[in-house]
């Protein structure tokens, strides 16, 4: 769960009544400050959503100390990426370098300097944001456990899903459409369009791959397996025309869509390093395009692969084979 609230929220934790009433008074106009007075205190707030931003972490305390409860903060996967800034009137290089060395990224001696609380705190506030930007623009372009994968190791490895469905779906008469529309609006249409069909596939357990002008590519039962991925991504190509003909009624512009669903194996990965973009690959993927180009405008077409998997959720009717741009004869069906 991510969650950022319009204020950071900092946390300090300190068993003194005065330093916490100073660090509140100093800060509270710029941020939501909570207040800790002791180590299991502290531990407990920056668990509870929405988590802090930044701890501003007392040295000595009675009990657990600073250290301690740093430690447990970098140990905990829910907790480990708060930044913990120590407040202490301890000033030997080694206490800094046991603390540094447990996860803190700064110190702040007492007696406090207003000027250079606020100066520390605005710096490191700033960075977290920065980091959540990036986060969330990762999260847009590649799953979870690539990202995790990137930073932890700087790399990802591709990986091979044995059972998953493709969808592509391409605009009708797109070239002639983008000559009289004036681009902006071309490129609204075009995003309000693929935004619907991004909440569709959420909502279905399914997920975008990318977009390649006005085709639109998704995928189901990946990185989780998933036993109906087939229906799931039927039920996604019916909500998207669905969504159209809805749009249509009330539209300037009248838009119809082409799609087509295969199911099998595909490699997932990243592909490029300086501008890296996550895609599937394989024989199932090309399959689905040409089942795509096959198609009528306003129509799912799926291939036996995925027709096989359906077990008579839906209504069927049978195209036989149809000669597929170098697949050859392969048998489809529209459903409805």
């Amino acid at each position: 769960m991510h969650f950022v609230a319009s204020r950071p929220i900092i946390l300090t934790v300190d068993d003194s009544e005065e330093n916490l009433d100073f660090i509140s008074g100093l800060l509270e106009s710029e941020y939501t400050v909570q207040t800790a007075r002791n180590g299991e205190e502290a531990l407990a707030i920056a668990r509870h959503f929405p988590r802090p931003e930044l701890i501003l972490l007392d040295i000595c305390m009675p009990g657990m100390d600073g250290f301690e409860v740093c430690q447990r903060l970098k140990t905990d996967p829910e907790t480990n990426l708060i930044p913990v800034i120590f407040l202490t009137s301890l000033n030997q290089p080694e206490d800094e370098v046991k603390g540094l060395a447990m996860g803190a990224i700064d110190f702040i001696t007492k007696p406090f300097k207003p000027a250079v609380v606020k100066a520390r705190v605005r710096t490191h506030i700033e960075l977290v944001r920065e980091r959540q930007r990036s986060d969330s623009l990762l999260a847009n372009i590649l799953p979870p456990k690539v990202i995790d994968e990137l930073k932890s190791s700087g790399f990802s490895t591709p990986q091979l899903y044995d059972d998953v469905s493709v969808i592509f779906s391409d605009m009708v008469n797109f070239t002639s459409l983008a000559a009289i529309i004036p681009p902006r609006i071309l490129l609204n249409e075009l995003t309000e369009i693929f935004s619907a069909f991004d909440d569709i596939l959420l909502q279905n357990g399914a997920q975008r791959i990318k977009t390649i002008g006005d085709a639109y590519l998704g995928v189901c039962g990946m990185p989780e397996p998933s036993h109906d991925h087939a229906a799931r991504l039927v039920r996604c190509g019916l909500e998207f025309i669905k969504f159209l003909q809805q749009r249509n009624g009330h539209g300037a512009h009248q838009w119809q869509v082409r799609i087509g669903i295969n199911s099998g194996p595909v490699v997932a990965g990243i592909v490029g390093f300086a501008k890296f973009q996550y895609d599937i690959f394989g024989d199932t993927v090309n399959l689905a395009s040409r089942v795509q180009t096959a198609s009528e405008p306003m129509q799912v077409c799926v291939s036996y692969n995925t027709l096989r998997l359906l077990h008579g959720q839906f209504r069927v009717v049978d195209r036989g084979e149809v000669d597929l741009k170098g697949k050859g004869p392969t048998r489809l069906a529209y459903i409805s």
